[in-house]
């Protein structure tokens, strides 16, 4: 039997603060839910403890996420973000958070906020979702999608129900709470 991650994180000090704080717990911020994507993209093929190592890194690198900034980069940002060994110096997955942050400027444009495009899809099955994802982003595969939704609130499974957090998480009702979806 494996261990689920609620069980896991606990016994390590990055994934236990995580877990413990933001797996999960629902996002509202343009900026916070485009670094879970970015984040999300660069973890394909990794392991996530890399990415939480890494996760500093990310958010200087990427200016706090601040998507038009990140919209804006050109060859030079590009160049920059490939020689920054704080952070996963992948091309397609550089170049994937830079036409994610120039999609989700449209998303803004036509829906107010990246939480507000979300909320006008939801409630879907994973794989509506995917289909979605997969129209409007690049670089975002079914386990991607997956993970982001589930641990922005979108999703349920982040947590089991024995674990100590599952009831925070819930008292903060999240958008698969509120849409009666359970695991």
């Amino acid at each position: 039997m494996s261990t689920s991650y609620c069980e896991f994180a606990p016994t390590h000090p990055l994934h236990r603060a995580y877990h413990d704080h933001e797996y999960g717990f629902p996002l509202r911020g343009d900026a916070e839910l485009f670094e879970r994507l970015a984040l999300e993209i660069n973890q394909a093929g990794l392991s996530w403890q890399t990415i939480l190592q890494k996760k500093d890194g990310f958010h200087a690198a990427f200016e706090g996420f601040a998507i038009d900034r990140v919209a804006a980069y050109g060859d030079a940002e590009q160049a920059r973000l490939l020689a920054d060994a704080g952070i996963v110096r992948n091309r397609l997955k550089v170049r994937a958070v830079i036409e994610n942050a120039r999609r989700l400027q449209d998303i803004r444009a036509q829906h107010g906020s990246f939480a507000a495009w979300l909320d006008a899809h939801h409630p879907l099955t994973r794989a509506e979702w995917q289909k979605l994802f997969k129209k409007t982003f690049v670089f975002t595969g079914g386990e991607i999608v997956g993970e982001f939704l589930m641990s922005t609130g979108y999703l349920p499974g982040a947590h089991q129900p024995d674990c100590p957090i599952y009831p925070v998480v819930l008292a903060l009702d999240p958008p698969w709470h509120r849409a009666g979806l359970s695991l």
